[in-house]
């Protein structure tokens, strides 16, 4: 008999997998709220079905009276902005401060221990700071995600650095290469497909830095949407927006785990995401 450990599922058993524990959430949702409301139909803790359709159409498929826009893809739009742009500065910084940390020891003597303080200050900690320095605008919104992963991004690559084998450095020595011919040839192929793993994992936390940022001073967002309707109890328009942020990472997510996998597919056969 095959043990339990050895038995893989199919494509088709993934997917439905996958799916049953939503299936289940949603069921038992729906339950309770058609519970509840039958006791109290004016009830906003847990809406309808037909709530949720009604909002999501209002927002997503209804130009607004006031500005013209339809608020739900203005929201997503002005939230992936700032969240690419704020990505985008981590990683590259993650990427250049990490490697040059990790591969000479005079940089990671001056520098990593500033970089273990930093990244041990909570973020939202200096939101207020961050609001005073850059103002109420894009800028302290971005630079929110980029001071919350940047250290994270920095010291996963620095560890990934000092993690490669002495030999291969030492090879490479060697064969005569200088300081930045090692960096660019050796170390770079090397730590690109594990710094995409670590922007993987920094994606919740940069959604969470976002939301903050965008809660306590914006004008659009899902961030910004999502609190400006707490005030009225909107769970039809709160959870659909929490379903969508959660839609969009796990999209992102997606798209960094097929992008690792098709530029540089002896990592993730090392991963042994190939089986």
């Amino acid at each position: 008999m095959k043990r339990l450990i050895n038995q893989r599922p199919g494509t088709l058993g993934k997917c439905l997998l996958g799916l049953l524990p939503f299936v289940v959430i949603g069921i038992v949702y729906f339950y309770f709220s058609s519970e509840r409301l039958a006791i109290n139909p004016n009830d906003k803790l847990m809406p309808s079905m037909q709530s949720f359709i009604d909002a999501v159409s209002y927002l997503a498929f209804e130009p607004n009276k006031r500005t013209g826009d339809y608020v739900l893809w203005a929201d997503t739009a002005a939230s992936l902005q700032r969240l690419a742009l704020g990505v985008g500065i981590s990683a590259l910084t993650g990427l250049i401060i990490g490697i040059l940390v990790g591969i000479i020891p005079l940089i990671r003597a001056g520098i990593a221990p500033v970089i273990t303080i930093i990244s041990l200050v909570p973020p939202l900690a200096i939101l207020p700071i961050l609001f005073i320095i850059f103002g109420l605008g894009e800028l302290s919104k971005v630079m929110l995600i980029v001071l919350g992963i940047t250290p994270f991004l920095i010291r996963d690559v620095q560890l990934r650095v000092m993690a490669l084998p002495h030999e291969i450095i030492i090879k490479a020595q060697t064969l005569g290469a200088n300081s930045w011919q090692l960096i660019l040839r050796v170390v770079l192929p090397q730590v690109l497909p594990k710094l995409i793993d670590a922007v993987r994992l920094s994606l919740g936390s940069a959604w969470l830095f976002l939301i903050a940022a965008e809660a306590i001073s914006a004008t659009e967002g899902l961030g910004y949407r999502i609190f400006l309707v707490r005030r009225y109890m909107s769970m039809d328009i709160i959870l659909p927006y929490v379903v969508w942020i959660t839609l969009l990472a796990f999209l992102m997510d997606y798209l960094l785990r097929r992008l690792s996998k098709g530029v540089f597919p002896w990592h993730a056969n090392e991963q042994g995401e190939s089986k």
